[in-house]
């Protein structure tokens, strides 16, 4: 099969969020319309710290397959990021603020025996995707954030709205990233459009953003059968 254009390609990795992605999840629905209870809303910061405690791990793995110390040195930054560095707090102790602005302490959110069976699964098997799989198709996986940016934006203007008992500082992580994320995205686009020259490579990638969107929506899909006792 002839390869797509970068247009073309990347116009197909885009439609995938459009599709895809998880908010259009019914639990992240349920969220920005602001009907979540209490105990669903921490059900859903919890269980979620356990992905954000696993994407240093994850970009740990990606980094050590990147093929040049140009990318190494940009995609380092993500783990800095989110691990932080002394003196400069990054997003997992950022997640931690919000997990305590909802009610749940340190101790709680560090527990790992306590994350759901299904939350576990889905984020280990991505984790272990990125570990097994080559660069630019774990790199692929990681595309997601092209859809997040507008999502961040709303999330941050629904909580305020919708669920006031959430202290302000609580939401700190999402700002944060308003402004990390551009320059991952950048780099993102620059790694797979370049790097994804045959129709084949092309469509690894594509099959790579597909299965990190099921697992972002299989880990609400946990969390709403969890604590939505509707659902």
């Amino acid at each position: 099969m002839k390869a797509w254009s970068a247009e073309e390609f990347e116009a197909r990795l885009r439609s995938i969020g459009e599709q895809r992605y998880h908010h259009l999840h019914p639990f992240n629905e349920r969220m920005h319309a602001g009907v979540l209870t209490e105990e669903e809303f921490r059900g859903w910061v919890r269980n979620r710290f356990y992905y954000q405690v696993n994407l240093p791990v994850k970009d740990a793995f990606i980094l050590t397959k990147l093929p040049s110390r140009h990318d190494r040195r940009q995609w380092i930054q993500r783990i800095i990021d989110h691990d932080g560095r002394m003196g400069d707090e990054g997003g997992i102790e950022k997640w931690v603020r919000l997990g305590e602005a909802v009610g749940l302490t340190r101790q709680e959110l560090f527990d790992s025996g306590t994350v759901l069976p299904g939350v576990r699964f889905a984020v280990d098997a991505y984790v272990d995707f990125c570990r097994r799989k080559p660069w630019l198709v774990a790199v692929a996986s990681a595309m997601t954030e092209l859809f997040a940016p507008g999502l961040l934006s709303r999330r941050i203007a629904d909580l305020q709205q919708h669920y006031p008992w959430i202290a302000a500082e609580g939401l700190e992580y999402f700002r944060s990233r308003l402004t990390q994320q551009p320059k991952d995205i950048e780099h993102l686009l620059d790694l797979v459009i370049n790097h994804a020259k045959s129709r084949e490579q092309q469509d690894a990638c594509v099959r790579a953003l597909e299965f990190k969107c099921d697992v972002l929506w299989s880990l609400l899909d946990a969390v709403q059968l969890a604590y939505s006792k509707s659902s």
